[in-house]
């Protein structure tokens, strides 16, 4: 079995993993990268310490592991964009990372046209997506250079080539959702991108995600460079969601909740985004994804504040309950299915009795309400309920968010065991790229539940609790009406 150095270049951190034939990690390395969050609604990050990043993860990995590697690959950020230079492959702008609102104001302007765009993208008409950033880019950055999603100048960087993955352009609001299905050597929607004043740019070459795209000689000798995704999509094909109705959730900086939906393009009508799983085979398999901006950078919030020194102290810190104290923790907006960019967050119910154990409860419950309001809408799209969610990231360490989340769910909650399922859905699809015989399902990496959360709170106490919870987003005057 192939050999894989598998990078994850997410927003709060780079993680490199060797992942041998026997499915044994070899090596696995993590540097941190921190966005600047900056006033109205801003975050970037350094584009030179992205691909910084990235070299000195996989060569420390490489060197940890000591086997030969055969194939390379990247999992992205997903809608982070960035300026730059095709000639020299120097960025021209900050990177502007998927969390940034800035863009607000370019969807309010093109609301004529939601209809439009999410009828031929499957998404919604939200900063959250590429195209408004790039957008931005462009109003605020000059028109000198490329404007791309992160991954196109990373593997720039490593290969030469300028491409991306049909997942990746998937999420951009560029892209025809039902002409991805065939051939992806193209897929670039002429009319969308004059929508954002886009055309006349030149954009990469969409690929699937079980091609080999060059070779990079940053990590030792001439290694092919191929299998590429988007991170979340990557997370669920680690955890084995092959059948429509499977779906995880990963807590990194967000939240996501994905859920396969087969072969066919469906187009939610419950507020969820649609987009490509992967494209394997000559095969394009589908999803409906739901985002919470803030769960990782939520807690990081709670450390800035002085609540808590570090993430391995919620369950030590938060209160049994949060007596009585209820957080909207829209610190980035509320994206699905409310798509409120500019909300704010919100803390209720807090009396001269509410102490810092309350509050961490309270951002922990209301980590899970949003989750357990997307798994909803998933259910409603689907048909029938989620019998179980899948999940991963840093934020499972936490007992007390994965209780309260199987408590509102009222489904069983199955924990990933590794805190790296993003690298290692990646080495899958790099593996699918290297040995063009092998099954899809053969390429996952073998793994079984950590551990598994089943409902302790009666189901009328948990409803209570989300409707007392769905009384505070629309008392602090942030959602639109929900599907």
């Amino acid at each position: 079995m192939t050999v894989v150095l598998a990078i994850d270049q997410g927003t709060s951190g780079t993680k490199a993993m060797v992942v041998d034939g026997d499915d044994q990690v070899r090596g696995v390395v993590e540097l941190p990268v921190r966005p600047d969050y900056l006033a109205g609604g801003g975050v970037e990050q350094d584009p030179a310490e992205l691909l910084e990043s990235v070299l000195e993860s996989g060569r420390a990995a490489v060197a940890q592991a000591g086997v030969p590697i055969d194939c390379v690959t990247l999992a992205n950020q997903g809608e982070t964009v960035l300026a730059w230079d095709p000639a020299t492959g120097r960025a021209l702008s900050n990177a502007v990372v998927w969390q940034d609102r800035r863009s607000a104001d370019i969807c309010r302007n093109l609301s004529d046209s939601a209809e439009l765009v999410a009828e031929r993208t499957g998404l919604v008409l939200d900063p959250y997506f590429s195209a408004p950033k790039m957008r931005w880019i462009r109003d605020n950055h000059g028109t000198g250079g490329v404007v791309t999603t992160s991954d196109t100048w990373l593997l720039h960087q490593l290969t030469g080539e300028f491409v991306t993955d049909a997942a990746t352009a998937s999420r951009s609001l560029l892209t025809n959702l039902d002409s991805l299905a065939g051939d992806t050597d193209g897929g670039w929607d002429a009319e969308l991108l004059t929508l954002f004043g886009l055309d006349g740019e030149r954009l990469p070459r969409i690929v699937a995600c079980d091609e080999v795209i060059g070779e990079t000689t940053a990590f030792g000798r001439a290694i092919p460079v191929g299998g590429l995704v988007v991170d979340q999509q990557a997370a669920l094909l680690a955890q084995s969601c092959l059948d429509p109705g499977e779906a995880k959730c990963t807590f990194g900086t967000g939240a996501f909740l994905l859920t396969n939906m087969g072969t066919s393009a469906a187009r939610s009508t419950a507020g969820l985004a649609s987009s490509v799983a992967w494209r394997v085979r000559g095969q394009t398999t589908y999803c409906l994804d739901g985002q919470v901006p803030t769960a990782a950078s939520a807690v990081r919030w709670l450390q800035d504040l002085g609540l808590l020194g570090d993430a391995a102290e919620l369950d030590r810190l938060a209160a049994h309950d949060a007596g009585g104290v209820l957080c909207v923790p829209a610190l980035a907006g509320l994206s699905a299915p409310w798509w409120e960019p500019t909300a704010t967050a919100a803390l209720t119910g807090m009396t001269l009795s509410t102490s810092a154990g309350h509050v961490i409860k309270a951002v922990l419950d209301g980590i899970a309400a949003q989750v357990a309001e997307l798994a909803d809408c998933a259910s409603r799209d689907l048909g029938r309920p989620l019998r179980s969610l899948r999940v991963d990231g840093g934020l499972t360490r936490s007992r007390v968010l994965l209780q309260t989340l199987a408590d509102l769910l009222q489904i069983q909650v199955e924990v990933y065991p590794s805190a790296h399922a993003t690298a290692l859905g990646a080495a899958a699809f790099a593996r699918t790229a290297y040995a063009p015989e092998l099954a899809l399902p053969e390429a996952i990496v073998s793994w079984a539940p950590s551990t598994s959360f089943s409902p302790q709170l009666p189901e009328r106490t948990a409803a209570e609790f989300r409707a007392r919870w769905r009384d505070a987003v629309d008392r602090a005057a942030i959602s639109k009406e929900t599907p």
